[in-house]
């Protein structure tokens, strides 16, 4: 029964500690608008994230949305986007790239704050 327990369980933990090379990498990023960006130019940065994510090969998925927690934790930042990378070099790839490059300078002028997170998937 013991060796039964020892089995399942270490099942379990290699179910649940992928090797690094082969989990995904993720690139999360938290958006604070400036109180002076209006809604067209919010709707804008979105759209131009989203495409951003088409034009860079290394990207493998790309998903975003606006805070909905009714805990009030979110010390101001409204939006979330999820980059899903392969490994860390797509990140490498992506984050000198023209495109995305492009894409930070037209957020700069109306971004308040910004966090970022980057982390193996497990």
């Amino acid at each position: 029964m013991k060796a039964f327990f020892v089995t399942i369980a270490t099942f379990f933990f290699l179910m649940t500690t992928a090797p690094a090379a082969e989990s995904p990498y993720r690139h999360v990023v938290f958006f604070k608008f400036k109180d002076t960006a209006t809604a067209e130019q919010v709707q804008g940065l979105e759209q131009a994230f989203a495409e951003l994510a088409k034009k860079i090969n290394t990207v493998k998925s790309f998903e975003w949305g606006t805070n909905v927690s009714p805990e009030g934790l979110n010390d101001g930042f409204t939006h979330c986007f999820l980059v899903t990378f392969a490994d860390k070099a797509g990140l490498e790839v992506y984050l000198p790239h023209p495109e995305h490059q492009a894409f930070v300078s037209q957020l700069k002028p109306l971004l308040d704050k910004v966090c970022v997170l980057d982390y193996v998937a497990r």
